[in-house]
């Protein structure tokens, strides 16, 4: 089993070439190569690999630009290759989704575990950023609902506990959640819908 698909990225061919050799020895599966940041957008949007191990330095399109793009359009991480160390570079890096670069020459030794870092690093900040926003989509619905809620009190004079014990019974009876019956109120203004519910309602 694949332990995550692998896009690399160099000018250098031979290079390209042992870097897939170290990866596929290690367990992981090189879907793409690439010999520039341009042809590594069009082939990111194409096989959305886990990681993509690129050179900074390339012809037509740098790295470091490629992996800002690919970010954006794909959220896909970058593992960065130089041969030099840089304040510069590693100050660009924290603005581009990258999760690490390693100093050429490259070796498994280092390599392999800078990959291994790098997809847990990315796999955590993806899992951080899906709570992130669960979260705003439940305090974006209380929102709603309680937009809704107050929409019934102004309307039918009812206190807080009246309202929100008739949007439940409208849940119940249309089998809808609270989110879908504050839309109803909200943007489809079915107030009369959910009071003639609740009339015929016990609470």
């Amino acid at each position: 089993m694949s332990k995550g698909r692998i896009m690399v990225v160099d000018d250098e061919s031979i290079l390209r070439m042992d870097i897939k050799e170290m990866l596929q020895e290690a367990g992981y599966d090189v879907v793409a190569e690439a010999n520039n940041g341009e042809t590594a957008i069009e082939l990111a949007a194409k096989h959305i690999p886990d990681l993509i191990v690129m050179d900074v330095k390339m012809p037509k399109m740098n790295g470091m630009k490629a992996a800002r793009i690919i970010n954006r359009s794909f959220d896909i991480p970058t593992l960065l290759l130089t041969a030099y160390t840089e304040e510069e570079l590693i100050a660009e890096a924290r603005e581009a989704y990258i999760f690490g670069y390693l100093v050429k020459p490259i070796t498994e030794k280092d390599l392999i575990p800078a990959v291994e870092v790098a997809l847990g690093q990315a796999k955590r900040v993806k899992s951080l950023i899906g709570s992130i926003k669960e979260m705003e989509q439940k305090m974006e619905m209380r929102k709603r609902v309680e937009r809704a809620k107050g929409i019934l009190m102004d309307v039918y004079k009812l206190n807080e506990e009246r309202a929100y014990q008739m949007m439940r019974a409208y849940c119940m009876n249309k089998r809808k959640t609270m989110g879908e019956v504050a839309e109803d109120i909200l943007k489809n203004r079915k107030l009369d819908a959910v009071a003639d519910v609740s009339m015929h309602t016990t609470f």
